[in-house]
């Protein structure tokens, strides 16, 4: 027999626990860690900028040439774009979560080529960036002056030359963005008047640019083929481009009839400037600048930040005087404050399943045996965990933490059988062990074949939800089977050496509990007798049951990822249409007043002309990190409970509109919590004031729906803008080509990239611009002179028309068609589930004809993963039957084993609904893992019964009798499973959420599988026995041959 071979050689036993041991011990330092493992879905970002054109024609120009180019690309899931009045495009293809980052972003970059001779030749000059960072900000860090000697354009400029660099060295960092950016741009300020004087236009100052400020490669004096007596070779430089604002301003532009030249400083005025100015950054209340870091879709998120401090800490001795950087929001601290507090939890798991072994045991030569699987097993499923490339995450810690009540039961079942063995026919330990295998090494290894078994099919499952499963489940599985194999090789082989007889008294604390113990085994036996002459009282019993689980599972309310405290809050800011930026940081001034008063609050993060939904004078965003976890220890001191409280004195700003949102569930998954609801013109013939509109009324009702809070859209249609009309035929007729009418408002309103010129041992651009002053006042546009063919200068008031119209500040594309993103989130105590049903009910009644919707970012996974939960719950199903089919050879009696599945569910969903958690991911896995331990206890009875049952024994007093004799390690290897989960149950800090739903639908499947399938489990298998006794007999056939060595019976 395997096992006797471990038996009679301990040695070689205690060696392969110490290989397994350390295997996992050299793993851990390898192991990366992360809060969950990398669920965000591959996506490749295409952002392109036409400076100074409008939503509309970036839309047209721009975005859709590239949108129908990049659509259909391999795996492609959606693609979503963003095209905003400051001239920018953003498109976001989102694939498949089995998609190469690498090759999708090859695969993007070539469509991008071939559209490229599609766009307009100022956007091409100006880049196409395809990237491939996270959509998820990683940390953001603040660089101010306390003392006021820097303004913004030094600190953005010294944090572009010094720092930003530096940062995207480090390893994993995907970008680095500046906000509040001033990057050195050489402006060419011109005034209108004086060029018109002049009888020139903007685009004779863009010849002379282009002309006068040009790289030159001027050859070599000597350079081969030259003749053999040349005796030297020397590079020639000749000093086109310009460096100093200077020589910019002594450009030629033309010479006057009496020879003087006109030059840049006669029709303007030049400056080294800053190359945006469309955005700002407040941090902490200072004017600054911030660096907000990405990092790459596979890199380790505690490297990284670690490594981008390090760096930091490294320029920071080299900081001018007065300069200091700070961090503002570190979304990895909340990874780390998650990581520990669920380590904390598996320490007290382990100290809780010790006791209760101890408690039960009673003899410390048991409790170390017990024990000993403890360290075998978990710590060496981290080898596993690194061979299989996951990480040291909350979903496999969780597994682990699950694990600890489960890898000593093996063991319990194995000593608790040999010291009976021991106390009943006074075997000695060695042979104890050897007859005591014979009799539960084929239940442990069933239990053990079980509960792999149903993490199978969770394994294969693809998707976000699949790889949630697949850490966890995959961990428990592994140290599942460490387990078992240290049940069938240590615990027999050291029990057979160090078990000892009891001669002496017990403790009297033991002897009361023994007293206990066999009080309840012998009452427990008599009312199963009692009951099971009336198994049909068992039989509607259990269908009321079914009737309750089935109830519970239709009624209780569904999730996704529960909402974690992540020690920040996300606030969003929306001023009026055409608010200029200096009124938005007046807002933002405002809201700092009200963040400052909250005892929370720890950093603020504030971004002028920024938010998720794209750029513009009137938006802004707030980053407000927390103080530390241990710092908020009160329930109305959680993320939750501050964003609720903050929506009060927010909304009461009356100069904008302002929402605190909590961050997303999962990082790179959508921009901020809640849901995210997309409307959609599949009909392709509504206007963006129509969209609007129907957007608008859904907000609406979505607001008067109870199941909702905070349902808001940024979008709208009500954006001033100027439509220009030019008058073709006068035009023409005047000899103007339209061209240069065009030419003249981009370069005097615009501003236009003409070429480069080098700075600092850098290159920054050459922009092209009318002075302030001229472009104040729509009027202005009249002023403006274009040139006739002849050289005459005609005013444009002459040529165009312009009239003020509304339209949208930024347009929206959802898989090509315009779009809305509508957010929000659940009222208190609505689970996402019932706000997704919610707004899905809002949209069918308020959507006209022509308009659709559909879910994005994590709501879509939600939806998604909805189908593929009972999918895998059946599988799961289906895989134990099938195992325990070939265990026993009998298709009737594993039914008897999986209806004890119905009765675990019960007490999950039961206890999740009482404590008000919601049927989520992490209650959907409690679920999945209770079909193996809800068996668990069922196959230990079952198994001993059908031993009894092949000596002759009848159904009845072999399922008495087996239930009898193993109430005790069922007893104890459940108080010990559910011990070692109420640390999980009654979690808090970082992480919480998760692991109280977890804990909740585990505990409570368990406790109620284990009370009432002590219960249910004989009466099943006396009504199966009947009815295949029946069949065998009205067939004539005979009972299959044994599938288990017999064992003798033994006295309860």
């Amino acid at each position: 027999m395997f096992v006797d071979f471990f038996i009679r050689r301990p040695v070689f036993a205690i060696v392969c626990s110490i290989i397994l041991t350390l295997v996992g011990v050299i793993a851990i330092p390898t192991l990366p860690i992360a809060q969950y493992p990398d669920l965000a879905p591959p996506q490749v970002t295409v952002t392109s900028t036409y400076v100074g054109a409008s939503a509309e024609v970036v839309e047209s120009a721009v975005t859709i040439p590239l949108e129908q180019e990049l659509n259909g690309v391999e795996d492609m899931r959606y693609i979503t774009s963003t095209s905003t009045n400051d001239g920018t495009s953003t498109i976001t293809v989102t694939f498949a979560p089995t998609r190469n980052i690498e090759v999708a972003a090859v695969d993007v970059q070539n469509r991008v080529s071939r559209a490229a001779a599609r766009l307009p030749a100022q956007v091409n000059q100006t880049g196409i960036v395809v990237n491939k960072a996270s959509s998820q900000m990683l940390l953001t860090v603040g660089l101010s002056s306390p003392d006021n000697r820097y303004d913004a354009k030094f600190l953005s400029n010294y944090a572009d030359v010094n720092l930003k660099d530096a940062i995207k060295r480090v390893r994993g960092v995907g970008e680095v963005r500046i906000f509040g950016e001033r990057k050195f741009s050489m402006r060419l300020w011109l005034d209108p008047s004086e060029l018109a004087r002049r009888n020139m236009t903007p685009q004779d100052v863009v010849r002379a640019l282009q002309e006068q400020n040009l790289q030159v490669a001027a050859g070599q004096v000597g350079q081969p083929p030259s003749s053999d007596e040349q005796p030297y070779q020397i590079a020639v430089r000749a000093r086109g481009r310009l460096v100093e604002p200077e020589e910019f301003g002594d450009i030629v532009l033309m010479r006057n009839n009496d020879g003087r030249a006109v030059t840049v400083k006669d029709v303007g005025r030049v400056e080294l400037g800053a190359e945006n100015y469309g955005t700002l950054l407040r941090f902490n209340g200072r004017t600054g600048v911030g660096l907000a870091i990405f990092q790459l879709p596979t890199a380790n998120a505690l490297d990284v930040r670690d490594g981008v401090i390090k760096e930091l800490d490294r320029l920071a001795q080299s900081f001018p005087p007065g300069l200091e950087y700070r961090t503002g929001t570190d979304t990895t601290l909340a990874v780390r404050a998650s990581v520990n507090e669920v380590i904390h939890t598996l320490i007290e798991a382990i100290a809780l399943v010790i006791l209760v072994i101890f408690l039960f045991l009673h003899g410390w030569r048991s409790v170390l045996i017990t024990a000993l699987t403890l360290p075998v097993s978990l710590v060496g499923t981290f080898a596993f965990v690194y061979l299989m490339g996951f990480s040291i995450n909350t979903l496999t810690l969780f597994g682990l933490t699950l694990a600890t009540g489960l890898v000593v039961d093996d063991a319990i079942v194995v000593i608790e059988n040999i010291e009976r063995l021991m106390a009943e026919r006074g075997l000695n330990a060695f042979q104890a062990a050897r007859e005591g295998m014979k009799e539960v090494a084929g239940a442990v290894v069933a239990i053990s074949v079980v509960l792999v078994a149903v993490f199978i099919p969770v394994a294969l499952f693809p998707g976000t939800t699949g790889s949630i499963y697949r850490q966890f489940a995959l961990t428990i599985a592994a140290s599942v089977a460490l387990s078992t194999f240290c049940a069938l090789t240590l615990t027999p082989a050291l029990s057979a050496r160090l078990l000892k007889h009891h001669h002496g008294p017990k403790w009297v604390f033991f002897r009361k509990v023994d007293q206990v113990l066999d009080w309840t085994r012998d009452t427990y036996g008599k009312g199963l007798r009692k009951l099971l002459a009336h198994p049909l009282i068992v039989l509607v019993a259990f269908l009321a049951c079914i009737g309750a689980t089935v109830m519970l599972f239709r009624s209780a309310p569904t999730g996704f990822i529960p909402d974690e405290d992540q020690g920040y809050v996300i606030i969003s800011v929306q001023g009026p249409e055409g608010m200029a930026l200096s009124q938005t940081e007046k807002v933002l001034q405002e809201v700092e007043a009200v963040l400052k008063a909250q005892p929370e609050v720890n950093v603020m993060f504030a971004i002028g002309g920024f938010s998720p939904s794209g750029n513009g004078s009137n938006y802004a965003t707030v980053f407000t990190a927390l103080k530390p976890w241990e710092e908020r220890t009160g329930k109305d001191q959680s993320v939750a409970a501050l964003v609720e409280r903050l929506r009060g004195p927010l909304g009461k700003i009356g100069s904008a509109r302002v929402i605190p949102f909590q961050p997303p569930a999962i990082r790179g998954v959508g921009s901020v919590g809640g849901f995210q609801f997309i409307v959609e013109d599949v009909a392709g013939n509504h206007s963006l004031e129509d969209l609007a509109n129907a957007t608008q009324e859904m907000v609406r009702k979505g607001n008067e729906e109870g199941r909702l809070r905070g349902v808001y859209t940024p979008f709208n249609a009500n954006t001033p803008i100027l439509d220009v009309e030019v008058d073709r035929q006068k035009a023409k007729a005047l000899g103007v080509p339209i061209e240069q009418i065009f030419g003249v408002m981009q370069l005097y309103m615009g501003s236009q990239y003409v070429n480069d010129f080098n700075y600092a041992s850098r290159t920054y651009r050459v922009y092209v611009q009318a002075e302030q002053q001229f472009r104040d006042s729509p009027q202005d546009i009249g002023s403006f002179y274009a040139r006739t063919e002849a050289g005459d200068m005609i005013p444009l008031e002459s040529l165009v028309k312009v009239t003020p119209i509304v339209s949208a500040q930024v347009i929206k594309h959802y898989n090509l068609f315009r779009s809305v993103e509508i957010n929000g989130q659940g009222a208190p105590g609505v689970s996402s589930g019932q706000a997704l049903e919610a707004m899905e009910q809002v949209a069918q009644a308020a959507l006209p004809q022509g308009m659709s919707s559909e879910w994005t970012g994590i709501s879509l996974e939600q939806k998604e993963s909805g189908g593929q939960t009972l999918i895998i719950f059946a599988l799961g199903i289906l895989f134990v039957f099938l195992v325990l089919a070939a265990q026993y050879e009998s298709f009737s009696l594993p039914f008897v084993i999986i209806l004890s599945v119905p009765l675990a569910i019960m007490g999950a969903l039961g206890l999740q609904v009482a404590r008000g958690f919601a049927n989520d991911v992490f209650c959907q896995v409690g679920l999945v893992m209770l079909v193996g331990l809800s068996s668990k206890n069922a196959i230990l009875i079952v198994e001993f019964a059908e031993q009894l049952r092949e000596q002759g024994k009848s159904a009845l007093d072999a399922v008495v009798t087996a239930a009898e004799v193993r109430l005790r390690p069922i007893l104890m290897t459940s108080i010990a499973f559910l011990l070692g989960v109420v640390p999980l149950m009654t979690a808090d800090g970082a992480g919480a959420a998760a692991r109280n739903s977890l804990g909740t639908a585990v505990f409570g499947g368990m406790l109620v599988s284990t009370i009432v399938n002590l219960i249910f489990i004989p009466g099943l298998y006396v009504l199966m026995q009947k009815v295949r006794g029946d069949a065998k007999r009205s067939s004539g056939e005979e009972d299959a041959p044994p599938s288990h060595e017999p064992a003798p019976a033994h006295a309860p």
